[in-house]
């Protein structure tokens, strides 16, 4: 399967400037029919606290667009975006269409970032999510996730092959985005794409750096800083033999 990432320097606050800047990007990408495409967390938005005006209903400007572009590309498409929550907060989602547009998967951030206050106007998920995606397994986490390896051992645990990490990791932290992709890669056997936003927004910078790497951590591609899309296969064979051949997950030990 092939998996794309867009990394975006993301307009503020402007879901139509987005939704186009996108739009442009996979038509010059060249997205194969089953592809995996993966856009940034809260891609049309930025990393906004302004739940009021960015949060949307489920047949709005972003959500359209995420599965018109599924359906045009027959491929599965998964993006970042912010719907209404509980006493007036938010909730940071990753929401994936199936390649006849359709929404097949809906993941809650379950962990906040605190150091921000996110917490202060998010609700965190409760649960992982899985869905299917050309046979392989794959689970959704989001930016501040990627700290908390237990909610990634919990996820391939119930059959994850893949972990798509959508991001708006921050340039200050930059070293440890690639390290902790591919300790979640390497200790859960599996495949991780990690889509970073890049640019600066009105409260920080980011670093981009949106990579794939394979289940023994090597890093099939690297975006660097800038606007681009990025692609590689993941293979699914070969994730599953290496397994077989070397069944780490077998003794993992699930007492402690």
């Amino acid at each position: 399967m092939n998996v794309v990432c867009c990394q975006l320097d993301i307009d503020w606050e402007d879901k139509a400037a987005n939704c186009a800047k996108a739009q442009v990007m996979l038509e010059s990408a060249g997205v194969g029919e089953g592809s995996l495409v993966i856009l940034p967390e809260m891609f049309a938005t930025g990393f906004s606290m302004n739940v009021a005006g960015i949060a949307e209903s489920h047949d709005e400007l972003t959500q359209t667009f995420l599965a018109a572009t599924a359906a045009e590309y027959r491929s599965w498409v998964l993006g970042g975006l912010v719907t209404c929550g509980p006493d007036g907060l938010g909730r940071n989602e990753a929401v994936v269409f199936s390649p006849e547009g359709r929404e097949i998967a809906r993941y809650c951030k379950m962990y906040p970032f605190t150091h921000a206050g996110e917490d202060e106007h998010y609700v965190p998920g409760r649960e992982v999510v899985l869905f299917d995606c050309g046979g392989f397994q794959v689970a959704p986490f989001i930016c501040y996730d990627l700290r908390f390896p237990e909610v990634f051992r919990l996820a391939m645990r119930e059959g994850a092959q893949l972990f798509a990490v959508i991001a708006n990791w921050p340039a200050a932290r930059e070293s440890h985005w690639p390290t902790l992709l591919q300790a979640r890669a390497i200790e859960n056997q599996a495949y991780v794409a990690g889509v970073n936003r890049c640019g600066q927004d009105p409260n920080r910078a980011f670093c981009g750096r949106s990579m794939i790497v394979d289940p023994k951590g090597r890093i099939l591609v690297d975006a660097g800083s800038g606007e681009c899309t990025v692609q590689a296969r993941a293979d699914l064979e070969s994730l599953l033999a290496y397994r077989r051949e070397f069944p780490v997950l077998g003794d993992a030990r699930e007492d402690y």
